[in-house]
């Protein structure tokens, strides 16, 4: 694989951007949309796209077949993006955008216990580091509402919300991986979005896009766009540049996702909330981004290291 580091960071980049401001439009959609009318439509675009590009690219009809137990994992994989969606778009009715950034980590290395209990890989060092230093992190991040936890509100019924779209997520992720030895990745995507698709279907009152206003219409179309740019962006990074160092940008969505939070409120005050944090949630979201980076790069810095 030639390696292309400026076209890498940039693809990996835009993969970044797109993930931190897409909870920023999801959130004024699901104030007038229902959750299951929004995913649904979500799923609709992102599956027009998909399919889309596979025409364009003549590879519609490049298929292969599918066996019974692929089409197991098939409906698995449906199932656990479906709820994903459904879980991680009902908790931004509950906590602001960047709370459910900072938790974004968090699927990383779920995905890595699950690597060490079911493919035995091992957990190194620097990882161990890394997630300790994210534990803290979270910690800080949330020392202004210790008194939500206590207390079971609705901003906690969302941080848990978050937390299990994010174990819903590695279900997904894991039959994935297991899919892609098979069948390759855009009719994955097209077979999942689809399935999705028909999921929400029955639950789905399409009626409710004309309650939306032009803003929100447009956040609607973006939030399914965004879907395609981001995975896309994220794959031409992927094959362009290292694994690791993509990974560490996207470490930084959590800060990205404030960035953006602080300047809609400048856009569109009328639309976006401003973003409430003192000194130490700032530290602690800093705390995490780094732990989630130290786990990404940590076998870099041995190596460098090793090389000295």
């Amino acid at each position: 694989m030639k390696q292309q580091p400026l076209l890498g960071f940039l693809f990996g980049l835009i993969a970044a951007c797109m993930w931190s401001s897409l909870p920023l439009f999801v959130q004024q959609v699901v104030k007038v949309m229902d959750i299951q009318t929004s995913v649904w439509y979500r799923f609709v675009l992102s599956a027009v796209g998909v399919l889309l590009l596979l025409c364009f690219s003549g590879k519609f009809f490049t298929f292969k077949r599918i066996s019974p137990k692929n089409t197991l994992l098939l409906l698995l994989a449906i199932a656990g993006l479906s709820v994903n969606f459904y879980l991680y778009n009902l908790a931004l009715k509950y906590i602001p955008p960047t709370t459910s950034q900072v938790l974004s980590p968090l699927s990383s290395f779920m995905m890595l216990f699950a690597g060490v209990l079911i493919f035995k890989e091992k957990m190194a060092r620097h990882q161990k580091i890394g997630l300790s230093v994210l534990s803290l992190g979270l910690i800080l991040f949330f020392n202004e509402r210790l008194d939500d936890f206590l207390q079971l509100n609705t901003y906690f019924k969302g941080v848990v919300m978050v937390i299990a779209s994010s174990f819903v997520w590695v279900v997904y992720a894991i039959v994935q991986k297991v899919l892609l030895s098979h069948l390759s990745s855009q009719q994955i995507l097209l077979m999942i979005y689809i399935g999705c698709t028909l999921v929400f279907f029955p639950n789905a009152d399409i009626k409710q896009i004309y309650q939306l206003d032009g803003f929100q219409l447009v956040c609607l179309v973006f939030s399914g766009v965004n879907t395609i740019i981001a995975y896309g962006c994220y794959a031409e990074a992927l094959d362009r540049w290292e694994v690791s160092k993509v990974s560490a940008i996207l470490t930084q969505i959590p800060i990205f996702t404030l960035l953006f939070s602080h300047l809609a409120v400048m856009i569109a005050p009328n639309y976006f909330v401003a973003v409430e944090l003192n000194w130490i949630s700032y530290l602690g979201a800093f705390c995490v981004v780094s732990g989630a980076m130290l786990s990404a790069l940590g076998h870099k810095l041995k190596m460098l290291k090793e090389r000295d």
